[in-house]
């Protein structure tokens, strides 16, 4: 019989998996939309779940690259007061990344209820895991792979604040948007992947702060003692997941994400034209 509310180890479960696919170019917020159905309750956890435990993640990132962000914080306060200081590489990369975030704030607040509705339809995610698989794909193979971060452009800044943007649609992946954007641009595969999980700071903080406020005393399928687990259980996962990541993108590159996203991609247009999973 299906139940009304997400149970604790459902919760905790679905923690794991956020914890396990946030950083990957693979999309967490399609995971968790596509699992919610063949859980126990069979609910989707909602965008504010999701957003809500990616404070998990986020938290783990302000640990893992807690040294990068003091100086990178430090030199950007430096530069509020010295002119000389604003050329500084890490001075400019505070302030590109802030630049960065403007278009998902914007963009989110104006298409807030096309995020928790319509952009949430499978086919749509499905389509999104495909198609962005293989621009990682194309980008991996042509991406000249030569720049470093502290050659980033303004220009540069804000195409990757775009390509992060287009993670509202479940499917897409943060981390694969801007890491693909990065090795288009000509960036190290280290360097993408760097930015995308300092980029991705402030605007996960807003939005999983927003969400928090937004529910705080609202019934919904995740109650408030569970997202607080599955927030935790992300939290311990993810450092983990951001160490073996950083390895991985070294030594192998992105083609193991992009076989994986487009497998998952078919998989789930094959269910949900069998009817195995509804696309909404």
């Amino acid at each position: 019989m299906m139940v009304s509310t997400v149970g604790w180890l459902e919760a905790a479960f679905l923690g794991f998996i956020q914890g396990l696919t946030e950083f990957l170019p693979i999309s967490s917020s399609a995971h968790l939309r596509i699992i919610g159905p063949f859980l126990p309750s069979g609910l989707d956890p909602g965008a504010a779940f999701t957003a809500i435990t990616q404070i998990g993640t986020e938290l783990a990132v302000l640990l893992f690259f807690r040294r990068d962000i003091a100086r990178i914080f430090s030199a950007w306060l430096r530069g509020l007061s010295d002119p000389a200081a604003r050329a500084h590489p890490d001075s400019r990369l505070g302030w590109l990344i802030i630049a960065g975030s403007v278009p998902i704030g914007v963009l989110g607040l104006l298409l807030q209820h096309a995020i928790e509705t319509h952009l949430r339809n499978l086919y749509l995610t499905a389509t999104m895991l495909i198609v962005f698989g293989v621009l990682l794909g194309a980008a991996e193979h042509y991406g000249k792979q030569e720049r470093r971060l502290d050659q980033m452009s303004w220009r540069d800044g804000i195409l990757f604040g775009f390509a992060q943007a287009m993670a509202l649609i479940p499917g897409v992946s943060r981390s694969g948007g801007t890491i693909t954007a990065g090795l288009l641009l000509g960036y190290t595969r280290e360097a993408a992947a760097r930015y995308s999980f300092l980029l991705a700071i402030p605007a996960v903080m807003a939005s999983g702060g927003y969400q928090l406020y937004k529910t705080w005393g609202v019934a919904g399928p995740v109650a408030a003692g569970p997202t607080a687990l599955a927030t935790a259980v992300a939290f311990v996962v993810g450092y983990g997941v951001i160490v073996a990541f950083l390895k991985i993108v070294g030594s192998r590159g992105f083609w193991p994400f992009v076989g994986y996203r487009i497998v998952l991609g078919i998989a789930l247009l094959a269910m949900l034209q069998a009817g195995h999973i509804a696309a909404r």
